[in-house]
């Protein structure tokens, strides 16, 4: 039976890869800080990964998987340390804002990556997965990495991507402030499109290094999908950058943001290749299936619900006043 180890496996990636592994046949060990529950029938071990004897219940077995996400780069290193050895195949969840530049319009993976973060510098998520990426390259022929981008789907904690579907459900007939969209672009990777690569691929023992990423497409049509899913009938009142900056609204992400706009000084983020994630088998569910598995979402957990990013509804009509 194929062992693996899941450093974390109770968040919502974490928990999904540790969940496809059980349902693989794998027996399935997640070491995690507690507070939530392994999936079923996979055995969690409590451990503080900042400790220094976080990896003794489990560094003196033998593993046939070993997958890590996080973005503490000592915390990388440090698994890498206690468990390299015992590992047949490791997987890595990097990222795509791993790279040092987002100017670059279709970039590939031979981009250059941000400087790899050092002991004691102070936190930069960029610097943090390279550094995190350089620990795991020292397993040479064993190590997989995966640098997705924007990942969306149902549950996802950050509300970036779901603020959308929701917004037009929730709005209906009446009018949604919308960033001015023009020459703006947007990539995102389905959740469970992501996962079943990353099972997959440690399942066959694949390595190497890919974006895992969706098409690049206007912003504008991306939203345009989400509000034709949703239904919504309203109008659009589009807003300039500049304008929201001056109204106090942030982009991507976070209270008060729009959420995927980004400024029109990154055009390279939202249009990396993604071509060597589906060489390698990955796949890419159509854009109108995610968002309508998010709005089932949205809708369970509330359209009028209080959000990790975004505007509140009456942030957004005040907005929309002030725009008029």
């Amino acid at each position: 039976m194929t062992r693996v180890l899941v450093l974390g496996g109770t968040g919502w990636l974490s928990g999904r890869l540790a969940r496809r592994w059980v349902d693989a046949g794998a027996a399935v060990t997640c070491l995690a800080r507690g507070g939530r529950p392994a999936p079923a029938g996979a055995a969690l071990v409590v451990a503080d990964r900042a400790t220094a004897d976080a990896y003794a219940e489990v560094a003196g077995e033998e593993w046939d998987e070993v997958v890590d996400i996080s973005s503490d780069p000592v915390a990388v290193a440090a698994a890498v340390d206690a468990l390299g050895g015992q590992a047949a195949h490791w997987s890595y969840v990097s990222s795509l804002s791993v790279y040092a530049e987002n100017t670059e319009v279709d970039a590939d993976e031979s981009a250059a990556l941000a400087v790899p973060a050092e002991h004691g510098d102070e936190y930069d998520y960029s610097r943090a997965k390279s550094a995190g990426e350089r620990a795991v390259g020292t397993l040479g022929d064993r190590a997989a990495i995966t640098r997705p981008g924007l990942i969306v789907g149902p549950g996802d904690p950050t509300d970036r991507f779901g603020y959308w579907p929701s917004r037009f459900a929730l709005a209906g007939s009446g009018p949604v402030l919308v960033p001015d969209a023009e020459g703006l672009t947007a990539q995102v990777i389905d959740v469970d499109d992501l996962a079943e690569f990353i099972v997959a691929a440690g399942g066959r023992g694949w390595t190497g290094t890919v974006n895992a990423i969706g098409p690049s497409m206007p912003l504008g049509d991306m939203l345009g999908v989400a509000r034709a899913v949703a239904g919504h009938t309203g109008a659009l009142r589009a807003a300039s950058p500049d304008w929201l900056v001056e109204q106090g609204v942030a982009p991507w992400a976070g209270p008060r943001s729009l959420p995927l706009w980004l400024p029109g000084d990154m055009p390279g983020f939202a249009t990396r290749r993604g071509d060597a994630y589906r060489a390698a088998g990955g796949s890419i569910r159509p854009l109108e299936e995610t968002v309508a598995r998010v709005l089932a979402d949205e809708r369970e957990r509330g359209l009028d619900r209080a959000r990790a990013s975004g505007l509140s509804r009456a942030e957004e009509i005040d907005l929309i006043a002030a725009l008029a």
